[in-house]
């Protein structure tokens, strides 16, 4: 019996030992866990899943719990995608997302998605709304619309996010780039209403010069008619002046005129 019960102490010590052991070099698996900061714990035992999470600190387990230790803190991921605009033109965008894991949700992310939920889950639902967005707006409208954009993507993304535990903050389209065809034929067509605009300036300058010339011509012209009759007022009034003059005279010879005057110059004569 005494040899029993020492074999059973030296099994019992042998297994604190290598609990201890296993302790030191796996902090996450044993008698006791360590959640750094900016993470919770998932406890995970045979499987099954705690519907809680340990907040950072030091934590005692069950020897068999294994703790999976959760980012929570908000993180920032780029993304290339491709999309298609109203327009049937073919877009490249750089886009950045910020996210973060909430902490009372962490078992569900871990039990549902699983710890690459970047990859499996985040990232799909990101290509999908951005395609679905970008198809509402004509390629030239893309670029003045930016904001926008992030801003329509963002909301999707908020709800279609939500129901695993990951909370997104943020999302920026910070470039969008054109195939070389459609940039060519930008540049053309900005060109051509360069042109447009030059020589539209060139016509009503040219109608401003013409109605400049006439505008003078006329007033020439007024000017000129208004001496004209000017003049001839002045020579009518000369006339009327004189002709009552001739007139006033006559009339006074005529009554100056007597018989006895006639009489006498017809003696003379």
């Amino acid at each position: 019996m005494r040899e029993y019960g020492k074999l059973i102490l030296i099994v019992l010590l042998a297994i604190i030992v290598l609990g201890t052991v296993i302790d030191i070099f796996n902090p996450n698996y044993g008698w006791f866990a360590t959640v750094q900061a900016g993470h919770v714990g998932v406890v995970e035992r045979f499987g099954q899943v705690r519907e809680s999470t340990l907040q950072p600190g030091f934590h005692l387990t069950s020897y068999f719990e294994h703790v999976r230790p959760v980012d929570i803190r908000t993180q920032r991921h780029n993304y290339q995608t491709e999309a298609f605009s109203s327009d049937i033109q073919q877009v490249g965008l750089s886009i950045a997302v910020n996210e973060n894991v909430s902490p009372e949700a962490a078992y569900k992310l871990y039990t549902t998605v699983g710890m690459n939920y970047l990859d499996n889950l985040l990232e799909p639902r990101l290509m999908e709304n951005t395609k679905v967005v970008i198809s509402k707006y004509t390629a030239e409208s893309l670029i003045a619309n930016r904001e926008k954009l992030s801003s329509e993507v963002l909301v999707k993304m908020q709800t279609d996010m939500a129901q695993y535990g990951i909370y997104v903050s943020a999302i920026s389209i910070e470039n969008i780039d054109f195939t070389d065809a459609y940039e060519a034929a930008i540049e053309a067509k900005q060109v051509a209403t360069q042109e447009k605009q030059r020589a539209k300036t060139v016509q009503e300058q040219q109608t401003m010069e013409t109605e400049q010339k006439a505008a003078r011509a006329k007033i020439e012209a007024q000017a000129a008619a208004d001496v004209a009759k000017i003049n001839a007022d002045a020579e009518a009034y000369t006339v009327k002046i004189q002709a009552e003059a001739q007139a006033e005279a006559n009339k006074k010879i005529n009554e100056s005129l007597t018989n006895e005057l006639i009489n006498y110059n017809q003696v003379n004569r």
